[in-house]
């Protein structure tokens, strides 16, 4: 798979699933812009591309900020001048809380980020790929965005958002030369993933346990490899897709 010449934005580069996005699209031959609310994190994934002789912007976003993400568009497009594949990894995770208890402050906070910060990346993703007739979006969204996983239900439906969303414009814009789909990770180890069960005895095995029947925790540059080939040519008759990549966490 290669993308010699490609452009390449990745919203949540600064780390995790991200990060190894960013890195396997430069690897590809890709220029990458690495956009991510931590601007510490997108400039360092910006160095280790820069150190391994590749093209790499930073850029620092809020993805549930309108204003940030049309700036994050045309902060891109001056340096590069083209989009041709977009990831749409950013987003948050919450405390485990039942349905009632959840405060409403971070239900719409969960919702902000995972599903209207996609929608509003996907907004001008889309308006700029139809200038240039064509692109590839892929969405990050889970295995929550599959089945139900209790005491999470603003993460469930916000992934379960992104799962609809995804389909909903995959039909509207094939046809325009915009393929869409989403990936569904299970438990990948990521900085932000390993942070929620470090506190507890025995839950990493607990959770390696869950994703049946392979036993073990994903790693991130596993849904990388995913990514890669939804925005290839490899994949041109996928669309509107929702990949489980979760060593069977959905599959039981």
């Amino acid at each position: 798979m290669s993308f010699a010449g490609k452009v390449v934005l990745v919203t949540g580069g600064g780390s995790g699933i991200g990060r190894a996005v960013s890195l396997a699209f430069h690897e590809a031959g890709a220029s990458v812009a690495v956009a991510d609310i931590d601007a510490a994190g997108a400039a360092a994934t910006q160095r280790l591309i820069d150190e391994q002789g590749g093209k790499a912007i930073a850029i620092t976003v809020d993805v549930a900020d309108a204003a940030s993400v049309e700036g994050m568009l045309e902060t891109m497009l001056s340096r590069f001048g083209r989009l041709d594949c977009a990831a749409n990894c950013a987003g948050i995770g919450s405390a485990a809380v039942s349905t009632a208890d959840h405060e409403l402050e971070i239900w719409q906070r969960t919702l902000s980020v995972n599903l209207t910060g996609v929608w509003l990346c996907m907004k001008h993703e889309i308006k700029q790929m139809l200038i240039q007739g064509g692109g590839s979006i892929v969405n990050i969204a889970s295995g929550a965005g599959l089945v139900a996983v209790p005491y999470a239900a603003a993460y469930v439906a916000s992934k379960h958002g992104v799962v609809g969303l995804t389909r909903a414009a995959a039909i509207e814009y094939t046809r325009l030369g915009i393929r869409i789909n989403a990936v569904c990770p299970g438990y990948i180890r990521t900085p932000m993933s390993l942070k929620s069960i470090a506190d507890t005895p025995g839950m990493t095995e607990e959770v390696a346990a869950s994703h049946m029947p392979i036993g073990r925790i994903g790693e991130p540059g596993e849904i990388a490899d995913a990514v890669l080939w939804l925005c290839s040519a490899q994949a041109s008759f996928v669309v509107g897709a929702a990949i489980p990549i979760d060593g069977g966490y959905t599959a039981v």
